[in-house]
Protein backbone atom coordinates (compact mmCIF):
# COMPACT_ATOMS: atom_id res chain seq x y z
CA UNK A 1 0.00 0.00 0.00
CA UNK A 2 1.27 3.62 -0.91
CA UNK A 3 1.95 6.27 1.66
CA UNK A 4 -0.81 8.33 -0.17
CA UNK A 5 -3.46 5.20 1.05
CA UNK A 6 -2.06 4.68 3.92
CA UNK A 7 -2.57 8.25 4.69
CA UNK A 8 -6.39 7.90 3.67
CA UNK A 9 -6.93 4.83 6.55
CA UNK A 10 -9.15 6.27 9.05
CA UNK A 11 -8.03 5.95 12.67
CA UNK A 12 -10.30 3.38 14.22
CA UNK A 13 -13.02 4.54 17.12
CA UNK A 14 -11.83 2.41 19.59
CA UNK A 15 -8.01 3.69 19.27
CA UNK A 16 -9.98 7.40 19.78
CA UNK A 17 -11.15 5.98 23.06
CA UNK A 18 -8.22 4.32 24.08
CA UNK A 19 -6.13 7.52 23.11
CA UNK A 20 -9.07 9.63 25.06
CA UNK A 21 -9.10 7.57 28.31
CA UNK A 22 -4.89 8.01 28.64
CA UNK A 23 -4.90 11.24 28.51
CA UNK A 24 -7.38 11.42 31.42
CA UNK A 25 -5.21 9.07 33.42
CA UNK A 26 -2.05 10.78 32.72
CA UNK A 27 -3.95 14.24 33.56
CA UNK A 28 -5.07 12.54 36.97
CA UNK A 29 -1.79 10.58 37.44
CA UNK A 30 -0.60 14.49 37.10
CA UNK A 31 -3.02 16.11 39.26
CA UNK A 32 -1.19 13.76 42.38
CA UNK A 33 2.11 13.94 41.46
CA UNK A 34 3.28 17.41 42.66
CA UNK A 35 1.57 17.14 46.31
CA UNK A 36 2.48 13.60 46.43
CA UNK A 37 5.53 14.47 48.21
CA UNK A 38 4.21 17.21 50.21
CA UNK A 39 1.47 15.02 51.44
CA UNK A 40 3.82 12.33 52.54
CA UNK A 41 5.99 14.72 54.78
CA UNK A 42 2.47 16.27 55.77
CA UNK A 43 2.88 12.79 58.13
CA UNK A 44 6.17 14.33 59.59
CA UNK A 45 8.33 12.04 57.82
CA UNK A 46 11.76 13.42 56.02
CA UNK A 47 12.68 13.18 52.38
CA UNK A 48 13.55 9.74 52.25
CA UNK A 49 10.08 8.55 53.30
CA UNK A 50 8.18 10.62 51.06
CA UNK A 51 10.38 9.47 48.42
CA UNK A 52 9.83 6.14 49.17
CA UNK A 53 6.23 6.44 48.83
CA UNK A 54 6.77 7.22 45.06
CA UNK A 55 8.83 4.63 44.68
CA UNK A 56 6.41 1.79 46.28
CA UNK A 57 4.38 2.33 43.28
CA UNK A 58 6.64 1.87 40.90
CA UNK A 59 7.60 -1.27 43.44
CA UNK A 60 4.59 -2.89 43.22
CA UNK A 61 4.13 -2.30 39.51
CA UNK A 62 7.64 -4.34 38.82
CA UNK A 63 7.04 -7.03 40.48
CA UNK A 64 3.27 -7.52 39.82
CA UNK A 65 4.63 -7.29 35.62
CA UNK A 66 4.59 -10.77 35.18
CA UNK A 67 1.42 -11.91 36.80
CA UNK A 68 -0.04 -8.78 34.67
CA UNK A 69 0.90 -9.99 31.33
CA UNK A 70 -0.13 -13.52 32.62
CA UNK A 71 -3.99 -12.09 33.16
CA UNK A 72 -3.84 -10.74 29.95
CA UNK A 73 -2.88 -13.52 28.23
CA UNK A 74 -5.76 -15.78 30.28
CA UNK A 75 -8.92 -13.25 30.37
CA UNK A 76 -8.01 -10.82 27.43
CA UNK A 77 -6.86 -7.39 27.67
CA UNK A 78 -10.52 -5.46 27.81
CA UNK A 79 -11.15 -6.87 31.32
CA UNK A 80 -8.30 -6.68 33.20
CA UNK A 81 -7.64 -3.40 31.19
CA UNK A 82 -10.99 -2.32 33.26
CA UNK A 83 -10.11 -4.03 36.53
CA UNK A 84 -6.56 -2.24 36.48
CA UNK A 85 -8.57 1.56 36.44
CA UNK A 86 -10.85 0.42 39.08
CA UNK A 87 -8.10 -0.34 41.24
CA UNK A 88 -6.14 2.40 40.89
CA UNK A 89 -9.03 4.27 41.67
CA UNK A 90 -9.54 2.40 44.99
CA UNK A 91 -6.10 2.80 45.66
CA UNK A 92 -6.34 6.23 44.75
CA UNK A 93 -9.55 6.87 47.33
CA UNK A 94 -7.86 5.17 50.08
CA UNK A 95 -4.70 7.28 49.49
CA UNK A 96 -6.82 10.67 50.09
CA UNK A 97 -8.22 9.08 53.18
CA UNK A 98 -4.97 8.00 54.48
CA UNK A 99 -4.54 8.92 58.50
CA UNK A 100 -0.68 7.81 58.38
CA UNK A 101 2.30 7.86 56.52
CA UNK A 102 1.96 3.64 56.80
CA UNK A 103 -1.44 3.66 55.68
CA UNK A 104 -0.48 6.05 52.80
CA UNK A 105 2.48 4.12 51.54
CA UNK A 106 0.44 0.69 51.34
CA UNK A 107 -2.70 2.30 49.86
CA UNK A 108 -0.51 4.10 47.08
CA UNK A 109 1.96 1.07 46.41
CA UNK A 110 -1.69 -1.06 45.94
CA UNK A 111 -1.91 1.62 42.71
CA UNK A 112 0.82 0.09 40.97
CA UNK A 113 -1.16 -2.84 40.79
CA UNK A 114 -3.87 -1.66 38.91
CA UNK A 115 -1.75 0.25 36.89
CA UNK A 116 0.78 -2.80 35.80
CA UNK A 117 -2.77 -4.16 34.53
CA UNK A 118 -4.26 -1.32 32.73
CA UNK A 119 -0.63 -0.60 30.78
CA UNK A 120 0.19 -3.87 29.64
CA UNK A 121 -3.51 -4.30 28.77
CA UNK A 122 -3.96 -0.53 26.88
CA UNK A 123 -0.77 -1.46 24.92
CA UNK A 124 -1.77 -4.64 23.66
CA UNK A 125 -4.97 -3.22 22.72
CA UNK A 126 -3.15 -0.41 20.87
CA UNK A 127 -1.53 -3.10 18.68
CA UNK A 128 -4.39 -5.31 17.80
CA UNK A 129 -7.13 -2.57 16.80
CA UNK A 130 -4.50 -0.57 15.08
CA UNK A 131 -5.15 -1.10 10.85
CA UNK A 132 -1.09 -2.39 10.48
CA UNK A 133 -0.91 0.73 8.22
CA UNK A 134 -0.90 3.21 10.47
CA UNK A 135 0.42 1.83 13.37
CA UNK A 136 3.05 4.47 13.91
CA UNK A 137 0.58 6.89 13.54
CA UNK A 138 -1.69 5.48 15.79
CA UNK A 139 1.41 4.79 18.39
CA UNK A 140 2.26 8.10 17.63
CA UNK A 141 -1.02 9.81 18.70
CA UNK A 142 -1.25 7.03 21.65
CA UNK A 143 1.57 8.53 22.81
CA UNK A 144 1.08 11.94 22.77
CA UNK A 145 -1.66 11.90 24.75
CA UNK A 146 0.15 10.91 27.42
CA UNK A 147 2.33 13.88 27.14
CA UNK A 148 -0.33 15.97 26.85
CA UNK A 149 -2.13 14.56 29.58
CA UNK A 150 1.45 14.65 31.90
CA UNK A 151 1.81 18.60 30.87
CA UNK A 152 -2.06 19.52 32.09
CA UNK A 153 -2.47 17.19 35.40
CA UNK A 154 0.18 19.21 37.59
CA UNK A 155 -1.31 22.39 36.93
CA UNK A 156 -4.83 21.36 38.07
CA UNK A 157 -3.19 19.56 40.97
CA UNK A 158 -1.26 22.44 42.14
CA UNK A 159 -4.07 24.20 42.06
CA UNK A 160 -6.58 21.75 43.97
CA UNK A 161 -3.89 21.23 46.05
CA UNK A 162 -4.98 25.00 47.67
CA UNK A 163 -8.42 23.14 48.91
CA UNK A 164 -6.45 20.53 50.31
CA UNK A 165 -3.30 17.99 49.60
CA UNK A 166 -6.10 15.25 49.77
CA UNK A 167 -8.61 16.52 46.84
CA UNK A 168 -6.50 15.60 44.04
CA UNK A 169 -6.67 12.09 44.76
CA UNK A 170 -10.28 11.90 45.26
CA UNK A 171 -10.69 13.80 41.48
CA UNK A 172 -7.82 11.03 39.97
CA UNK A 173 -10.54 8.39 41.34
CA UNK A 174 -13.45 9.96 39.88
CA UNK A 175 -11.35 10.64 36.45
CA UNK A 176 -10.48 7.10 36.19
CA UNK A 177 -14.00 5.49 36.78
CA UNK A 178 -14.99 8.13 34.17
CA UNK A 179 -12.71 6.58 32.20
CA UNK A 180 -13.25 3.13 32.67
CA UNK A 181 -16.80 4.15 31.96
CA UNK A 182 -16.41 4.82 28.30
CA UNK A 183 -13.73 2.29 27.59
CA UNK A 184 -16.26 -0.11 28.91
CA UNK A 185 -19.04 1.46 26.44
CA UNK A 186 -16.65 2.23 23.59
CA UNK A 187 -15.39 -1.77 23.26
CA UNK A 188 -17.82 -3.43 23.80
CA UNK A 189 -17.80 -6.75 25.79
CA UNK A 190 -15.35 -8.62 23.51
CA UNK A 191 -12.59 -10.45 25.25
CA UNK A 192 -9.96 -9.59 22.28
CA UNK A 193 -7.72 -12.43 23.02
CA UNK A 194 -4.55 -12.30 21.18
CA UNK A 195 -4.50 -14.71 17.72
CA UNK A 196 -1.65 -17.08 17.65
CA UNK A 197 -0.11 -15.14 14.28
CA UNK A 198 3.15 -14.97 15.29
CA UNK A 199 3.11 -18.23 17.28
CA UNK A 200 6.13 -19.46 14.80
CA UNK A 201 8.67 -17.22 15.07
CA UNK A 202 11.53 -17.38 16.99
CA UNK A 203 12.20 -15.82 20.24
CA UNK A 204 15.11 -13.42 21.22
CA UNK A 205 16.13 -14.08 24.45
CA UNK A 206 17.65 -11.99 27.29
CA UNK A 207 20.63 -14.11 27.50
CA UNK A 208 20.99 -14.24 23.46
CA UNK A 209 20.24 -10.02 23.34
CA UNK A 210 23.20 -9.36 26.35
CA UNK A 211 25.92 -10.73 23.90
CA UNK A 212 25.09 -7.44 22.28
CA UNK A 213 27.01 -4.43 23.45
CA UNK A 214 24.38 -2.00 22.64
CA UNK A 215 21.22 -3.72 24.61
CA UNK A 216 23.32 -3.35 27.79
CA UNK A 217 24.12 0.06 27.03
CA UNK A 218 20.31 0.91 26.78
CA UNK A 219 19.91 -1.48 30.14
CA UNK A 220 22.64 0.46 31.70
CA UNK A 221 20.85 3.94 30.16
CA UNK A 222 17.56 2.49 31.35
CA UNK A 223 18.31 2.56 34.87
CA UNK A 224 19.79 5.80 34.58
CA UNK A 225 16.89 7.54 32.70
CA UNK A 226 14.13 6.34 34.73
CA UNK A 227 16.65 7.31 38.10
CA UNK A 228 16.68 10.79 37.45
CA UNK A 229 13.85 11.92 34.25
CA UNK A 230 11.35 9.74 36.00
CA UNK A 231 11.92 8.68 39.62
CA UNK A 232 13.80 11.93 40.98
CA UNK A 233 12.05 14.17 38.51
CA UNK A 234 8.44 13.08 39.97
CA UNK A 235 9.28 12.67 43.61
CA UNK A 236 12.57 15.09 44.66
CA UNK A 237 12.20 18.14 42.38
CA UNK A 238 8.56 18.91 43.82
CA UNK A 239 9.96 18.88 47.09
CA UNK A 240 12.57 21.52 45.53
CA UNK A 241 9.55 23.30 44.29
CA UNK A 242 8.43 23.87 47.97
CA UNK A 243 11.59 24.94 49.39
CA UNK A 244 11.86 27.55 46.91
CA UNK A 245 8.65 28.89 47.69
CA UNK A 246 6.15 26.85 49.63
CA UNK A 247 2.96 27.45 47.05
CA UNK A 248 1.38 24.42 46.09
CA UNK A 249 0.99 25.63 42.55
CA UNK A 250 4.90 25.77 42.16
CA UNK A 251 5.51 22.04 41.96
CA UNK A 252 3.19 21.86 39.30
CA UNK A 253 4.18 24.45 37.23
CA UNK A 254 7.67 22.56 37.73
CA UNK A 255 6.29 19.47 36.59
CA UNK A 256 4.67 20.99 33.62
CA UNK A 257 7.25 22.84 32.02
CA UNK A 258 9.61 19.92 32.14
CA UNK A 259 6.55 18.22 30.22
CA UNK A 260 6.66 21.09 27.71
CA UNK A 261 10.75 20.90 27.10
CA UNK A 262 9.63 17.22 26.19
CA UNK A 263 6.94 17.68 24.58
CA UNK A 264 8.04 20.04 22.05
CA UNK A 265 11.39 18.13 21.45
CA UNK A 266 9.26 15.03 20.57
CA UNK A 267 7.98 16.59 17.81
CA UNK A 268 11.69 16.53 15.83
CA UNK A 269 13.76 14.04 17.59
CA UNK A 270 11.61 10.72 16.39
CA UNK A 271 12.62 12.34 12.41
CA UNK A 272 16.28 13.27 13.57
CA UNK A 273 16.93 9.39 15.02
CA UNK A 274 15.73 7.79 11.79
CA UNK A 275 18.60 10.56 10.03
CA UNK A 276 21.32 10.82 12.17
CA UNK A 277 21.13 7.65 14.43
CA UNK A 278 20.26 6.46 17.63
CA UNK A 279 23.36 6.75 19.43
CA UNK A 280 23.92 10.20 19.23
CA UNK A 281 20.52 11.47 20.50
CA UNK A 282 20.53 9.26 23.45
CA UNK A 283 24.38 10.67 24.11
CA UNK A 284 23.15 14.29 24.34
CA UNK A 285 19.70 14.04 25.73
CA UNK A 286 21.40 12.21 28.77
CA UNK A 287 24.24 14.60 28.87
CA UNK A 288 21.70 17.80 28.23
CA UNK A 289 19.53 15.62 31.33
CA UNK A 290 22.65 15.44 33.47
CA UNK A 291 23.98 19.08 32.95
CA UNK A 292 20.63 20.74 33.74
CA UNK A 293 19.22 18.14 36.86
CA UNK A 294 22.82 18.40 38.44
CA UNK A 295 22.86 22.38 38.38
CA UNK A 296 19.14 22.61 39.61
CA UNK A 297 20.00 23.01 43.41
CA UNK A 298 21.39 26.52 42.21
CA UNK A 299 17.56 27.56 42.41
CA UNK A 300 18.46 27.71 46.40
CA UNK A 301 21.54 29.89 45.91
CA UNK A 302 21.28 32.12 48.99
CA UNK A 303 21.38 35.55 47.01
CA UNK A 304 18.56 34.44 45.32
CA UNK A 305 15.57 36.04 45.48
CA UNK A 306 12.54 34.10 44.90
CA UNK A 307 11.51 35.45 41.72
CA UNK A 308 15.11 34.48 40.92
CA UNK A 309 15.23 31.11 42.08
CA UNK A 310 11.64 30.21 40.31
CA UNK A 311 13.45 31.30 37.06
CA UNK A 312 16.42 28.81 37.55
CA UNK A 313 14.06 26.59 39.00
CA UNK A 314 11.51 27.02 35.84
CA UNK A 315 14.32 27.36 33.28
CA UNK A 316 16.52 24.00 34.29
CA UNK A 317 13.31 22.10 34.24
CA UNK A 318 12.72 23.17 30.80
CA UNK A 319 15.95 22.52 29.75
CA UNK A 320 15.79 19.00 31.75
CA UNK A 321 12.43 18.36 29.90
CA UNK A 322 14.29 18.90 26.45
CA UNK A 323 17.08 15.92 27.54
CA UNK A 324 14.53 13.54 28.22
CA UNK A 325 12.44 14.06 24.98
CA UNK A 326 15.95 13.40 23.05
CA UNK A 327 16.45 10.30 24.48
CA UNK A 328 12.69 8.36 24.73
CA UNK A 329 12.36 8.18 21.37
CA UNK A 330 15.86 7.55 20.63
CA UNK A 331 15.96 4.94 23.07
CA UNK A 332 12.87 2.96 22.33
CA UNK A 333 14.00 2.94 18.06
CA UNK A 334 17.14 1.61 19.16
CA UNK A 335 15.81 -1.43 21.17
CA UNK A 336 13.42 -2.25 18.54
CA UNK A 337 16.90 -2.24 15.92
CA UNK A 338 18.25 -4.58 18.71
CA UNK A 339 15.35 -7.02 19.06
CA UNK A 340 14.52 -7.07 14.58
CA UNK A 341 11.43 -8.03 12.69
CA UNK A 342 11.87 -11.70 12.62
CA UNK A 343 12.21 -12.35 16.03
CA UNK A 344 10.21 -11.83 19.29
CA UNK A 345 11.49 -9.86 21.77
CA UNK A 346 8.76 -9.85 24.59
CA UNK A 347 10.99 -10.85 27.34
CA UNK A 348 13.95 -8.58 25.86
CA UNK A 349 11.71 -5.32 26.39
CA UNK A 350 10.52 -6.40 29.22
CA UNK A 351 13.96 -6.84 31.17
CA UNK A 352 14.28 -3.38 29.57
CA UNK A 353 11.44 -1.65 31.28
CA UNK A 354 12.08 -3.72 34.59
CA UNK A 355 15.79 -1.99 34.65
CA UNK A 356 13.99 1.48 34.48
CA UNK A 357 11.71 0.70 36.88
CA UNK A 358 14.19 -0.34 39.22
CA UNK A 359 16.15 3.03 39.11
CA UNK A 360 12.48 4.94 39.22
CA UNK A 361 12.53 2.69 42.47
CA UNK A 362 15.88 2.84 43.60
CA UNK A 363 16.88 6.49 42.75
CA UNK A 364 14.03 9.02 44.33
CA UNK A 365 15.38 6.65 47.38
CA UNK A 366 18.56 6.95 47.32
CA UNK A 367 18.57 10.67 46.71
CA UNK A 368 16.21 11.43 49.17
CA UNK A 369 18.26 10.27 52.18
CA UNK A 370 21.31 12.87 50.08
CA UNK A 371 18.88 15.35 50.68
CA UNK A 372 18.31 14.77 54.52
CA UNK A 373 21.72 14.65 54.80
CA UNK A 374 23.18 17.35 52.71
CA UNK A 375 20.57 19.07 51.15
CA UNK A 376 19.46 19.50 47.67
CA UNK A 377 22.26 20.65 45.99
CA UNK A 378 24.46 18.11 46.86
CA UNK A 379 21.32 15.13 46.25
CA UNK A 380 20.75 17.04 42.59
CA UNK A 381 24.43 16.71 41.49
CA UNK A 382 24.39 12.86 42.12
CA UNK A 383 21.69 12.67 39.98
CA UNK A 384 23.37 14.44 37.38
CA UNK A 385 26.16 12.00 37.67
CA UNK A 386 23.87 8.80 37.08
CA UNK A 387 22.98 10.68 33.88
CA UNK A 388 25.96 11.43 32.32
CA UNK A 389 27.22 8.00 33.30
CA UNK A 390 23.98 6.51 31.52
CA UNK A 391 25.51 8.84 28.37
CA UNK A 392 28.96 7.65 28.79
CA UNK A 393 27.52 3.61 28.38
CA UNK A 394 26.61 4.26 25.15
CA UNK A 395 29.74 5.79 24.06
CA UNK A 396 31.26 2.34 23.92
CA UNK A 397 28.22 1.12 22.05
CA UNK A 398 27.89 0.21 18.55
CA UNK A 399 24.74 2.39 16.43
CA UNK A 400 22.02 0.20 15.90
CA UNK A 401 20.13 2.16 12.90
CA UNK A 402 20.87 0.71 9.71
CA UNK A 403 21.07 -2.99 11.15
CA UNK A 404 19.31 -5.71 9.04
CA UNK A 405 16.42 -6.64 10.18
CA UNK A 406 17.72 -10.51 9.50
CA UNK A 407 20.53 -10.08 11.82
CA UNK A 408 20.17 -11.26 15.24
CA UNK A 409 22.55 -10.15 17.82
CA UNK A 410 25.09 -12.66 19.77
CA UNK A 411 27.74 -12.53 21.98
CA UNK A 412 29.79 -11.59 19.25
CA UNK A 413 27.77 -8.70 18.24
CA UNK A 414 29.58 -5.75 17.49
Amino acid sequence: MSAATAERVRIPSEIWILVGASFVIAVGFGLVSPVLPGFARSFDVGATAATVVVSAFAFCRLIFAPAGGALVQRLGERPVYLTGLLVVAVSSVATGFAQTYWQLLVFRGLGGLGSTMFTISAIALVVRLAPPTIRGRVSSLWGSSFIIGSMVGPVIGGLLAGWGMRLPFFVYAVALVLAALVVAVGLGGARLRPPPEDAGRPSLTVREALGDRAYRAALACGVANGWANLGVRMAVIPLLAAAVLDQPWVAGATLTTAALGTAITLQITGRLADRIGRRPLIIAGMLTSGLSLGVLGLSLLPGLDVTASLAVLLGLSFVSGVGAGFVNPAQQAALADIVGQERKGGTVLSTYQMATDVGVIVGPVLIGAVVDLVGFGAALAVTGVVSVLGALVWLGAPETLGRSVHASPGPGSP
